[in-house]
């Protein structure tokens, strides 16, 4: 899985297991002890000022298991989050990330995230995170207000849904688990270089500003 820049860099990237692959679904699977790549997270104004590197220069190690869940032309995803293995194991949080409908590549997916997301408590009070930031990107010139709009209205679609269990992430996916033979995944060889994909919408969202 790997988030793309405007301008055809990898900002990050995880290893992960497809455990569903269908029309209306593709989850996939971050384990706990995972590792990953990703630079450190930058403001709008930090990105005028900072050039990025072509690949994320740090690894980190991913803390819980995560089922990542991705919707075939939407553009969010929804991150279920789970503390603990086997018997003490407990569904910590959803979080809905807005970002491009994903695209499929030689190595994986593609997508490019959004800034504005959704953090959802195992009991659905929820809260949004970085509205401000996702103004400054606007202000910046990295987005289009047309974009941000449209990233503020695929949220709110999404927390209803949730609220009202009709969204697939609270249908059966919480009380999903691993198999426990299952082995944490490394970086598949050509991570760093298969070609970028990008949106065909690049344009209507990023208009003419920094890349």
């Amino acid at each position: 899985m790997r988030y793309i820049t405007t301008d055809g860099h990898i900002e990050m990237c995880w290893p992960c297991r497809v455990v569903a692959d269908r029309d209306d679904i593709v989850a996939l699977f971050i384990a706990a002890g995972s590792p990953y790549k990703a630079g450190p997270k930058r403001t709008a104004a930090e990105k005028q000022r900072r050039p990025r590197t072509y690949l994320p220069p740090d690894e980190y190690v991913w803390r819980n298991d995560t089922l990542r869940l991705m919707f075939p032309g939407r553009s969010h995803s929804v991150s279920v989050f789970w503390q603990g293995q086997a018997d003490a194991r407990v569904l910590l949080k959803y979080f809905v990330n807005m970002e491009e409908p994903f695209r499929r590549t030689d190595v994986g997916f593609d997508t490019q995230d959004h800034t504005i997301d959704i953090e959802v408590t195992s009991s659905l009070a929820w809260r949004w995170r970085d509205e401000e930031e996702l103004a400054r990107h606007v202000a910046e010139g990295f987005y289009t207000a047309e974009l941000a709009e449209a990233a503020r209205l695929e949220g709110a679609h999404a927390i209803e849904t949730i609220q009202r269990l009709e969204h697939p992430c609270t249908r059966t996916w919480p009380e999903w688990a691993p198999p426990p033979e299952w082995r944490v995944p490394s970086f598949v060889a050509g991570w760093d270089t298969t070609p970028p994909t990008f949106w065909e919408k690049r344009e209507w969202a990023y208009g003419h500003g920094p890349r």
